[in-house]
């Protein structure tokens, strides 16, 4: 039997040949690894998540933080584009399903000052919940690194620097007296590359 010939799992040689074809084909022909964005609602009101180096877009579900089958873009037709769902909308809208964590989070006001270290509670796809020794106040702009859980972003060790605002804040009851507990609204983000 030759070195680069594969036995199969009835010990023939030749029996398990498209596996390393399809090992051969990752490699070679140079497949993305994906870095995908925070997941985003389609007019439709459906979840997906765009990979930031290949663009490819792929079903989210929030239900179980879950990316489901990738999305085959199709142009949009200027018919398209111009309908209006005269459907009525409805009035209340569940609340976005919490990641509880206990991860390390860095936050300044953006743009200035020094970083305080803090811990975020929980992340959802409208915002984050997090602790620290600075309050700030409401509508303030502020600056967040953490990492990425890999649940939402595909990869291990994705750091992410967010840019938010702060939608409320107040004295924490946690952990020691001079914890602020804030929640943010993320309006961008991007991918920390070491």
């Amino acid at each position: 039997m030759g070195r680069n010939q594969m036995i199969g799992p009835s010990g023939d040689p030749g029996r398990n040949a498209t596996m390393p074809q399809k090992l051969l084909d990752v490699l070679m022909l140079g497949r993305c690894s994906h870095e995908f964005s925070w997941p985003r609602r389609a007019a439709d009101g459906d979840y997906y998540q765009v990979c930031l180096v290949c663009a490819a877009e792929y079903k989210y579900d929030w239900k179980t933080m879950r990316r489901t089958e990738r999305v085959e873009s199709s142009p949009e037709t200027p018919s398209t584009r111009r309908s209006r769902s005269h459907a009525k909308r409805p009035t209340w809208v569940p609340r976005a399903r919490r990641l509880k964590l206990d991860t390390p989070v860095r936050y300044r006001v953006k743009n200035l000052g020094s970083w305080h270290e803090g811990t975020i509670d929980n992340l959802s796809q409208s915002g984050v919940l997090f602790n620290g020794p600075q309050n700030l106040p409401a509508n303030t702009l502020v600056e967040m690194v953490f990492e990425m859980p890999e649940d939402i972003s595909g990869q291990k060790n994705s750091t992410v620097l967010c840019q938010g605002r702060v939608i409320r804040s107040r004295d924490s009851g946690k952990q020691k007296e001079d914890q602020a507990s804030l929640a943010a609204s993320i309006l961008d983000y991007k991918f920390l590359r070491s």
